[in-house]
């Protein structure tokens, strides 16, 4: 997994090209430690888990997701969803769960349904709270986005919905984009998982793109200041020496605020992390990203399905699709600092993860779906760990901070340096000789391969 620094937010990725990256330093002899503990205040509570002997299609359920609502006045309700591989027809939705008590118990409230094309919402979802009103959607909006396909995986489209009861109901608003064939595969023209961030005043959808003939797979994003119309396509990670290369998913979050620049003993600039723009972005060709390869200070190397969120203006907290842990980073991305830690949390394919903001600022949120096919029992669930409790325990006690919970990815238009981590896809080697799967998927009622890109 690289880490890339560049202007502004953060972004992941979940596959590494195959550019030269500076490698990150061997850990120290006072890092080689055994992993670190967490302090637990809740562990591995099952949200859903799909009804045995019903038809359900391998994997059931996977790629969840949560968001905390606070902008709306929720006092830190949670929501969460994820891809349901529930019998068809009917078509596949995203279902919507919430909990008002930090996620000890949840409930149904609501489903994001395909109104617009007649082939479910399938793939990728993601919940987004506006921070802010953009256009007419008021400040505590929540926004779900996803890629509606259709059973047999003939083609792509990225659509928003929007909802204004706390995830009850929900309204088409827009398309952010469209491609082919579902596949992962190099010549195929698929778009991939968005993320959503708002940023001046205007929302960001990042995804992963495969349409572009000059690249076998790149990351860009789109904005909009409306939630109706998208501006054209820029360009944030893309390899221009090398076709093949897959720089997989994006994620993003603001980064550490206390950062005034780039720090250019940390990392070193590589072809496959290309940033490009116009004044609307928040990505300039004149602050190119850097990269770095991530290792903790106990040696590990965390691979696939990367999600990040900070915390108290000063603290990175990363999961990784190869393990259960989180790994912290108090030193604004310092490639020397990254700290692991044990969770309560199963690992799984794509976890996410969700600050709860004013309710309980020191709470994250793990959220989990099991793993990639074959698997006969994946289910939803969620644990949360104190954070600050957990640094403290750990001898590295976190600072009062008047904004001490930094939103999951809402930006609110701060400027910072960003952090980008990239996982390393099936078939290709990181250069300093990592190896990696991504998995594949098999739908054993379909006849076509899906394999997570």
């Amino acid at each position: 997994m690289q880490i890339c620094r560049a202007a502004v937010f953060g972004l992941l990725s979940s596959a590494l090209s195959q550019a030269q990256a500076l490698a990150a330093p061997p850990p120290t002899s006072a890092g080689l430690l055994a992993e670190r503990a967490t302090t637990t205040t809740l562990s591995d509570v099952t949200i859903f888990s799909p009804p045995s002997n019903a038809g359900w299609v391998d994997p059931r359920v996977l790629y969840a997701r949560a968001v905390a609502l606070n902008a709306s006045g929720s006092n830190g309700t949670l929501l969460a969803t994820w891809e349901n591989y529930s019998p068809e027809p009917p078509l596949v939705h995203f279902p919507i769960y919430r909990s008002t008590d930090k996620g000890k118990s949840w409930t149904p409230v609501g489903e994001v349904q395909d109104t617009q094309n007649g082939w479910g919402m399938r793939y990728q979802p993601t919940l987004f709270e506006l921070p802010q009103a953009v256009g007419d959607f008021p400040a505590g909006t929540v926004l779900a986005a996803g890629n509606s396909i259709p059973t047999d995986l003939s083609k792509t489209k990225i659509d928003v919905y929007a909802s204004t009861d706390g995830g009850a109901t929900w309204t088409f608003v827009s398309s952010v984009a469209s491609g082919g064939e579902a596949r992962p595969s190099n010549g195929l023209t698929p778009v991939w998982e968005p993320m959503l961030m708002v940023f001046n005043n205007q929302l960001v959808c990042y995804y992963s793109d495969q349409r572009d003939t000059k690249y076998g797979q790149k990351l860009v994003h789109q904005t909009t200041t409306d939630l109706r119309t998208w501006s054209d396509i820029v360009d944030d990670v893309r390899d221009d020496a090398n076709y093949a290369a897959r720089p997989g998913m994006p994620a993003v979050a603001p980064s550490p605020t206390a950062a005034t620049s780039t720090p250019t003993s940390s990392a070193a600039p590589t072809a496959a992390t290309s940033t490009t723009g116009s004044p609307r972005t928040p990505w300039t060709a004149s602050c190119p990203a850097q990269s770095f390869s991530l290792q903790s200070t106990k040696g590990t190397r965390p691979t696939s399905s990367p999600y990040v969120v900070v915390w108290n203006n000063d603290t990175i907290v990363l999961s990784a699709g190869s393990g259960s842990q989180l790994f912290v980073n108090r030193q604004l991305g310092d490639p020397a600092a990254w700290v692991e830690y044990a969770t309560p949390q199963p690992g799984a394919y794509s976890r996410g993860l969700a600050l709860l903001g004013p309710a309980d600022p020191d709470a994250l949120l793990l959220v989990g779906a099991g793993g990639l096919p074959p698997s006969t029992t994946n289910r939803v669930s969620v644990s949360v760990i104190d954070l600050r409790a957990t640094l403290a325990m750990s001898g590295g006690a976190a600072k009062d901070d008047n904004n001490s919970n930094t939103s999951n990815n809402n930006g609110g238009g701060s400027q910072a340096v960003p952090l980008s981590f990239q996982g390393q896809g099936q078939g290709q080697a990181a250069s300093n000789g990592a190896a990696v799967s991504s998995g594949a998927v098999r739908r054993r009622s379909r006849p076509l391969w899906r394999r997570h890109h």
